[in-house]
């Protein structure tokens, strides 16, 4: 086998890793249906149809009554776009594929990453359930995922060509993947803090351990010339710095993340919880191995996502996949230098090393990517058959899908009081055209309409007072929901229900 073959042919783990990861999102974890468990899809779909339409980047709101026309920041306008070109081309079948892509790609990155950082082949492998595990808690048709790709890129460079790489040639390439970054998701801040973070540590390093200064005094200059790159990039977007404002003010809102769901710690008691938990200690045990061996960088970025991932469960997939191959890095150089092993326990060490990095070997040769365009239309053929297609969409287990044909006949300036999490399915639903109540853009709303909201639903003192004031004509709202009863006790009429939602109208008075 010639070593073009194998390089163009053969895959290695990276693309055998990202291949199962594609089959098991869209066949096994069932991608096309709970990818589209969080409604936001929807209204990121119908922005970015409405920009591709020519309508250009919204500056106000297009959505809601209650909050109409106001200023608002599409500040994931780019990932809009695409998730709009791709359900213009295939529905959310297209939609389903690229997340499913995306996530792949994410898999290809994470193995990558594991030799950058010097790991060894079979942890690489025992490591992957945990993190897919991990990472599936935030596997969503949402941005994030994008935000996913380029952290991964930027820690890869860090590890792999910032300590030595030219800033000069590099720091357009840092400044234009910085700006790609700062239009598809608002974690694009990361780019500059990562570069400062090992700027920090390189400078440090010599007056912690007994190293030569001058080395690590270039390395820290690179690295902040690359943070002075990334943070310029970054403005280049349709709101330059008040992106940067919009996004510190809505991290900083407290109270406004305390009423977020996926911005609360994760439960570590909730059933399944054991592979997260177990990504979590290895990525702590990484970081103190990281530090004992002088790898200051990786720790200060250890504590930083370890302390986000204890503190939102949506920082738990990015610890997984950053982490996880840091930690193997220090791993497997803490397991080759370790003494003071008995013969044995030594030998069969050195033979299960051995043994893996003959396998890296090996797989230094392979490459694969000759067949990734044909992994993906085999993908896409398979969502094409009538029973996939036919589960693809928002789960009606959970969005109003049956109800919105009930919705359909309502009058088209009717004031429909839906919980958030129906608003974005409606707004898909309805392309835009039916305006909503609420939805899940929590930075447009803000947290004092969210308290009101609270209030309103969890039908607590002066919750009539706010259905008069928003005049609402109509409600939909789930079936479990205190307020629903409360509305039918006060007269409003049963229109719809079925199996997740109901539809009432008010009474006439």
């Amino acid at each position: 086998m010639s070593s073009v073959f194998r390089r163009w042919c053969a895959p290695d783990l990276a693309l055998a890793f990202s291949v199962f990861t594609l089959f098991y999102c869209l066949f096994v974890y069932d991608g096309p249906r709970r990818l589209f468990r969080d409604s936001d899809s929807g209204w990121h779909i119908r922005t970015g149809e409405a920009i591709l339409a020519g309508s250009g980047l919204p500056r106000s709101d297009p959505y809601s009554f209650s909050r109409a026309s106001e200023p608002w920041f599409a500040w994931e306008w780019g990932a809009g776009v695409i998730m709009g070109a791709a359900h213009r081309w295939q529905g959310l079948t297209g939609v389903a594929l690229l997340y499913a892509a995306a996530i792949a790609a994410c898999s290809w990155l994470w193995v990558r990453l594991h030799w950058a950082a010097g790991g060894d082949f079979l942890l690489a492998c025992a490591l992957a359930s945990p993190m897919l595990s991990t990472v599936n808690l935030h596997w969503l048709a949402r941005p994030h995922v994008f935000g996913w790709l380029f952290l991964l890129g930027a820690v890869w460079y860090a590890e792999a060509r910032g300590k030595n790489g030219s800033p000069l040639s590099h720091l357009p390439w840092i400044a234009l993947f910085t700006a790609l970054w700062a239009n598809l998701h608002a974690s694009f801040f990361l780019a500059p803090v990562l570069a400062l973070l090992y700027a920090v540590a390189a400078a440090l390093r010599p007056m912690i351990w007994d190293l030569p200064a001058e080395p690590e005094r270039r390395a820290a200059g690179r690295f902040l010339t690359a943070a002075a790159a990334s943070g310029l990039g970054s403005l280049a977007n349709p709101y330059g710095w008040e992106l940067h404002r919009h996004v510190a003010a809505y991290l900083a809102d407290r109270e406004l993340l305390a009423r977020v769901g996926e911005f609360q710690s994760f439960n570590f008691h909730s059933e399944g919880a054991f592979q997260i938990l177990l990504a979590a200690a290895i990525a702590a045990t990484g970081a103190v191995l990281a530090l004992g061996q002088g790898k200051l960088g990786q720790a200060l970025l250890a504590a930083l996502l370890l302390a986000g991932a204890l503190r939102s469960a949506r920082g738990l997939p990015l610890a997984a996949l950053v982490l996880l191959p840091l930690a193997n890095g220090a791993i497997s150089e803490a397991l080759r230098g370790w003494r003071g092993l008995r013969p044995g326990v030594r030998r069969g060490l050195d033979r299960f090393l051995g043994y893996s990095a003959r396998l890296r070997a090996l797989d230094r040769g392979l490459g694969g990517a000759a067949l990734a365009p044909a992994v993906l239309l085999l993908a896409f053929a398979a969502l094409q058959a009538p029973e996939v297609k036919a589960r693809t969409g928002f789960p009606p287990g959970e969005f109003p899908v049956e109800a919105a044909s009930a919705v359909a006949q309502l009058p088209a300036d009717a004031r429909l009081l839906a919980p958030d999490k129906f608003g974005g399915y409606l707004i898909y639903r309805f392309e835009g055209r039916r305006k909503v109540f609420f939805d899940g853009r929590s930075d447009f709303y803000g947290s004092g309409f969210m308290q009101r909201y609270v209030r309103l639903v969890q039908v607590r003192p002066g919750w009539r007072e706010q259905v008069e004031a928003l005049a609402f004509t109509h409600a939909l709202l789930p079936n479990d929901y205190s307020l629903l009863e409360a509305l039918e006790t006060a007269g409003w009429k049963r229109l719809h229900r079925d199996a997740t939602a109901t539809l009432l109208e008010r009474g006439r008075k």
